[in-house]
């Protein structure tokens, strides 16, 4: 079963560089050790590629994704597993199971978890990394115990949520568009506006998730017929596609500091018209345990915002 979880932790990684090489820096293993765990897959347990290697950005073919489903389903069966078996492998320690959304959770954990787990050592961390649609279908069939999201408006009645702040959006201008400044970082109405940006070819986030759905909201009121060159489930991979030149996208900040070691102008959009609130929800009338509150304090708490001003820009 850890097998299986460890696969699929090496396609993602892969399919997030479109590149065997960086995907093995990050995973820490040797590039040939990577393309040999792969090529075993492809040959031995599917018997067909499961990567796309022709273009970038990498994708996953037919077979590709029938296989992640399934080591996916696999996945979910072995967390299932150990949370039914923690009474009785670890009976004084408590379990959180969140859910969260994968790109989601590589910006908020890093700042939320670390420090609540130093002073809450006898707690246990599970996590159900799937869409938000169902980790909000989790959340209310008490599957998991919290869900941490974007944008609670989205929320059905069922769900009550903790919201911690707001954060900016940006639309990314690459080093590459005509709209470039090259003595400039944050961009002003002087220089441009939404709807010339938005006017030139778009990388977006896919049209179920709900930064989307305030994106073509946008693009109405702006009366926008947008050029969508490419779409993803992945706010990373749009910005990071952005950045390289294939065209423009909007992004909250801390997705964008992530990456910006690379010569780029933000403009940033009016808060009344778009902005990211974060929130940890639970399911109403629901009992909660003292370590579900301990991490509600802990995120209220932690200050996600990312303060874009203040970092250098080469």
């Amino acid at each position: 079963m850890l097998e299986s979880v460890r696969r699929l932790h090496y396609i993602n990684t892969i399919l997030k560089y479109s590149s065997f090489s960086k995907a093995a820096h990050e995973l820490y293993i040797s590039q040939p050790s990577l393309t040999q765990i792969i090529q075993g897959i492809e040959r031995k347990d599917v018997g067909a590629t499961i990567i796309n290697r022709s273009q970038r950005p990498y994708s996953l073919t037919n077979a590709g994704r029938i296989y992640c489903n399934y080591l996916e389903e696999i996945s979910y069966d072995t967390q299932k597993l150990d949370k039914e078996l923690i009474p009785y492998t670890h009976p004084n320690q408590e379990l959180i199971r969140i859910g969260i959304l994968e790109s989601l959770g590589t910006l908020l954990l890093p700042q939320l978890l670390p420090q609540f787990l130093f002073h809450h050592p006898e707690i246990k961390i599970q996590l159900f990394e799937s869409s938000p649609q169902k980790s909000e279908e989790n959340l209310l069939d008490e599957e998991i115990d919290c869900y941490i999201g974007q944008n609670p408006e989205t929320l059905t009645l069922g769900a009550k949520c903790i919201v911690n702040g707001s954060e900016q959006y940006y639309i990314v201008v690459p080093s590459q568009s005509s709209f470039y400044k090259k003595d400039k970082f944050i961009l002003s109405y002087s220089d441009c506006n939404v709807k010339q940006l938005l006017s030139q070819p778009l990388i977006l986030i896919s049209p179920e998730f709900p930064i989307r759905h305030q994106i073509n909201g946008i693009l109405q009121k702006s009366h926008i017929k947008p050029k969508i060159l490419m779409q993803t489930d992945s706010i990373l991979t749009a910005t990071n596609l952005a950045l390289h030149g294939m065209g423009i996208t909007i992004s909250p900040g801390n997705v964008i500091k992530k990456f910006i070691n690379m010569p780029v102008n933000l403009f940033p959009i009016d808060k009344k018209i778009m902005q990211l609130n974060y929130f940890i929800a639970i399911k109403k009338n629901r009992h909660i345990i003292n370590a579900l509150q301990e991490l509600i304090t802990e995120f209220k708490n932690t200050n996600f915002n990312a303060d874009i001003n203040n970092i250098t820009n080469k």
